[in-house]
């Protein structure tokens, strides 16, 4: 144990003990002995097996009453909530620590161009990296964020009052004073609950997501520009004057835009979410803007603003009378006040206006309201150059220039809304158009070639003249989504919103009819000049793995239609192509879903570049390993060489949002990895990329059909597999929880692959401790190609060391096998109607986990799981011995909920501490869906 770990399992202590102190004093003697003897026994067992130990502890869970259990899963819970408060800070504080003592850390900004510095990667190349560079976020509402904004509030103060401790200058009563306030702050935690009383409508998911930026996000990324451009300047010297870092950074969402598969998504839920955004953005602004203006108190009667400032505020009279009703004269002699009280009035104004559109009024854009982002930030640059023209950068270069670096950012739109719906939608929509017609066109008898050529042809006429009123009311909605879009663009901002994304792109039809619609809202077409033009961005997104293996022929048919690349061109000649990494896993496992993803990125930047067509990759990434997930900067860097041309888009779903954005602290960090992650893999804009051997390539080959192949035998072939899945997993009840709007089957009574989402899929092997789509089939894969061959499992151990995309691959398997445990997942195969189904199972799953455990360690020639990652397997293995009785409390309540001799009082009752054990293990793994 290392000096710095133990002052992370001293604070983890004295956490842990606070409380205790609560649930002594709040919960009563029998939770806080039975929470105390369920930590020690089950700690015990994990040093020392015992069949009469576990016995004893499942008798003590067996005599506990509904009420009872719910107060002891909270309590596990709580620590759990605590013990990640506590890593987050101390991380947090040793990289401070780290940069007082002037070391790096992997992805720190510092050591990325070091390492630039020791490639002789000139400053002028440095400079055509930045000027490339887009990295963008997209926070998403998938039903694996199960923590209330209340909850995330009372752990923030816990966080920031636990800083105090590590002032260095406390006396004894003051650090006894900070203990005090932090007991009180856990005894609040407890006491507020952490399960949600009804299921969230996406309005209040709406709200969720803007309330990362609102605590964290907001600080958050001035502070990473700081952080960037102070290791620009500290490595490249004098170089660096010449240097400018733009704006670079986006951040996306899909929530109020995502309407694939949740009815809950309607054409007002989007309104309401470009509205709140906007909203969200000026009341920040506002509050930077008073800020500034007690801080640029300059008098013209000590420095000499430059003349185009003036002129500025000299055209600002016109709403001087607005701004100044009691005083049209305040701060004549302090230009800079003026000018921002002046700008405060304007944007206060659209404020006004928003928040009346929100409440339903009618809206009236006000005359004082700025007309364009543009027209703002040109009055803040006005500033910022005149106080560099009379000595004071310095001064501009502070508040002023965060205040710059958010508005370039976020604009007036805060976050740029992406609209997803399923191709289907759109192809049953086209075909009632086009039947509508004088001359009836029957689209769905229609070859592919055949609706490429009618859409084209309707593309490059006027939009069609039909009474909507007579259309279906799917087809009225589909198209209702496009003037919404058309609407919100000219009221809040042209870049409201993102890409439109096609789910289950399957032909290059499914694009064009995408914009055929948006044609109909007048976002797509051609002017009144006959001239192309295009307001829209559409997204492919292909998501099953036979999906990813026909990229190129839906993609080669798609850039090679003429109507299509006028359009494309008109819109800016960027294609955004989105990649599935959860479907994609759920269809062909983990193996097969990594590889063909990896061939899928190398095909789409050979036919876009063939063309002269920039390409955007998104990369629709969870949070599990089993749904494209694992460490930001890992899984940039694993990307193949050459792909990544300085722009990346990638989803950040579920709890990875609150993990990585709600402590600003840590958010910077996970902001800065991200980053030079996105620079390392995109050094191929000025140096070649290196090459992978296509011995490597042959190799994955042959893994990824034995991986699939093993996938496939047991979750296509074998018999009773979903009857398995449903019984020894909780994803029927994981429905039952408020915690998304969205349904987590796509259809009702439908026990398939098909039907199951792939975010409950990998939620439910997670909780039961399976934690199976995240690599099963990778140990009969790499077994079957050792035995090949004698020199083979060398090639493999090659692979690992010298491959990004195969070490990062393994090594997120190896974090996946270690959140596994076969002991308690076998307790929930108990659960199973069909026992010797249920062992027939389980013996093959338990099988392949111990091939996968004992073929992973011997290709990355390693002892143990994560050996290379000290950090993580004290993080993981400080949870274990708290999570096995939370495990076994589930499968104990499991058991009783679905019981069938039951009444539905009586099942009732075991509702409330099943549904919370839920949350509880889903805080203690972490990243669970």
């Amino acid at each position: 144990m290392t000096d710095s770990d133990k002052k992370l399992r001293a604070r983890v202590k004295l956490f842990g003990n606070l409380l205790g102190h609560v649930l002594r004093s709040q919960a009563g003697g029998r939770v806080f002995v039975a929470v105390e003897a369920l930590r020690k026994g089950y700690i015990r067992l994990r040093k020392e097996e015992s069949p009469e130990k576990r016995e004893q502890l499942s008798r003590i869970i067996g005599k506990l009453d509904p009420t009872t259990l719910t107060h002891v899963v909270r309590a596990f819970s709580t620590y759990f909530s605590l013990v990640n408060i506590a890593e987050e800070a101390f991380h947090h504080q040793q990289r401070r620590i780290m940069r007082r003592r002037r070391t790096v850390w992997t992805g720190s900004f510092e050591e990325t161009l070091n390492a630039f510095r020791k490639e002789n990667i000139q400053a002028a190349q440095l400079q055509q990296l930045l000027d490339r560079l887009s990295y963008m976020p997209v926070i998403t509402a998938h039903p694996t964020e199960s923590k209330r904004h209340t909850i995330m509030e009372a752990q923030r103060r816990i966080f920031v009052t636990s800083e105090r401790l590590d002032d260095t200058r406390l006396s004894r009563e003051e650090r006894e004073e900070v203990v005090d306030n932090l007991e009180t702050r856990i005894q609040t935690l407890w006491k507020t609950d952490e399960v949600r009383a009804q299921r969230p409508q996406v309005t209040g998911e709406i709200r969720h997501s803007i309330y990362y930026f609102q605590d964290s996000l907001f600080q958050a990324m001035p502070a990473m520009y700081r952080e960037f451009e102070k290791a620009i300047h500290k490595v490249y010297g004098a170089e660096a004057e010449n240097l400018r870092l733009p704006s670079f950074l986006r951040f996306g969402s899909w929530v109020g835009g995502d309407r694939d598969g949740n009815p809950n998504v309607t054409p007002e839920t989007t309104v309401t979410a470009v509205r709140l955004h906007h909203a969200t953005v000026l009341k920040e602004y506002l509050r930077r803007i008073s800020q500034l203006s007690h801080e640029l108190t300059h008098s013209i009667l000590l420095c000499q603003p430059s003349e185009g400032f003036l002129a500025s505020l000299e055209r600002d009279e016109r709403y001087a009378a607005g701004a100044f009703p009691d005083n049209v004269d305040r701060f004549r002699n302090e230009p800079y006040r003026r000018k921002l009280y002046i700008m405060r009035h304007r944007l206060q104004h659209m404020l006004n206006d928003i928040r009346r559109r929100l409440a339903g009024e009618a809206g009236h854009p006000p005359a004082e309201a700025y007309d364009s982002v543009e027209a703002f930030l040109r009055d803040l640059y006005l500033i910022r150059d005149s106080l560099a023209s009379h000595g004071d950068a310095n001064v501009a270069a502070g508040n002023l220039k965060d205040l710059i670096r958010l508005v370039e950012s976020c604009g007036f739109f805060l976050v740029h809304l992406d609209v997803r719906q399923e191709s289907t939608r759109h192809s049953e929509a086209v075909a009632e158009l086009l039947a509508r017609l004088p001359l009836a066109v029957d689209y769905p008898a229609l070859t592919e070639q055949q609706r490429l050529e009618v859409l084209a042809e309707h593309l490059g006429a006027a939009p069609l003249a039909l009474d909507k009123e007579t259309l279906g009311e799917a087809t009225r909605e589909t198209l209702r989504v496009f003037e919404v879009m058309k609407a919100m663009r000219e009221e809040i901002s042209p870049d409201a919103f993102g890409s439109y994304v096609i789910s289950m792109t399957h032909s290059a039809s499914h694009v064009l009819e995408v914009l055929f619609l948006a044609q109909q809202a007048g976002l797509a077409g051609r002017d009144a000049n006959g001239q192309w033009f295009c307001e829209l961005r559409v997204a492919p997104l292909f998501e099953t793995i036979e999906d990813l293996m026909h990229i190129e022929p839906v993609l080669t048919a798609l850039l090679d239609n003429s109507t299509y690349a006028a359009l494309l061109k008109a819109s800016g000649n960027l294609q955004e192509i989105m990649l599935g990494y959860s479907d994609s896993c759920k269809d062909g496992g983990i193996l097969s879903s990594s590889w063909n993803l990896y061939k899928a990125q190398l095909k789409i930047i050979e036919i876009t570049s063939r063309r002269g067509i920039e390409c955007q990759l998104f990369h629709g990434r969870g949070g599990t390993i089993g749904r494209g997930g694992g460490p930001t900067h890992e899984a940039i860097l694993s990307q193949p060489p050459g792909t990544v041309h300085g722009r990346i888009k990638f989803t950040e779903q579920g709890e990875m949002v609150s993990y990585k954005y709600s402590n600003r602290e840590t958010a910077v960090y996970e902001l800065a990895v991200g980053v030079t992650g996105l620079l390392k893999a995109s050094k191929c804009v000025i140096v070649p990329p290196p090459r992978v051997s296509r011995r490597h390539s042959e190799i994955m080959e042959q893994l990824a059909r034995s991986g699939e192949e093993a996938y496939r035998d047991l979750v296509d072939r074998t018999e009773g597999f979903f009857d398995y899945f449903y019984e020894a997993t909780p994803v029927s009840e994981i429905a039952l929880l408020n915690i998304g709007s969205r349904p987590s089957h796509r259809k009702k009574s439908d026990r398939s692959k098909s039907s199951i989402r792939a975010i409950p899929w990998v939620f439910g092997w997670a909780q039961s401790r399976h934690t199976l789509p995240a690599w099963y089939g990778i140990g009969s894969a790499l077994e079957t190609w050792s035995k090949e061959n004698p020199r083979h499992l060398a090639e493999l151990k090659e692979m690992y060391r010298d491959w990004p995309f195969f070490r990062a691959l393994l090594s997120n398997t190896q974090m996946a096998l270690f959140k596994a445990d076969m002991q308690i997942a076998r307790e929930y195969a108990s659960l199973c109607s069909d026992r010797a189904l249920a062992e027939r199972i389980f013996r093959r799953i338990e099988t392949e986990y111990h091939r996968t455990i004992d073929q992973t360690l011997e290709v990355a020639e390693a002892r143990q799981l994560i050996e290379e990652n000290p950090t993580l397997a004290l993080s993981l293995s400080r949870r274990n011995p708290y999570l096995d009785p939370l495990s076994h409390i589930q499968v104990t309540v499991l058991r009783r909920f679905r019981d069938p001799n039951l009444s539905d009082e009586e099942r009732n009752e075991w509702l409330n501490p099943l549904l919370r054990s839920i949350n509880a293990i889903a805080a203690g793994m972490r990243n669970t869906g």
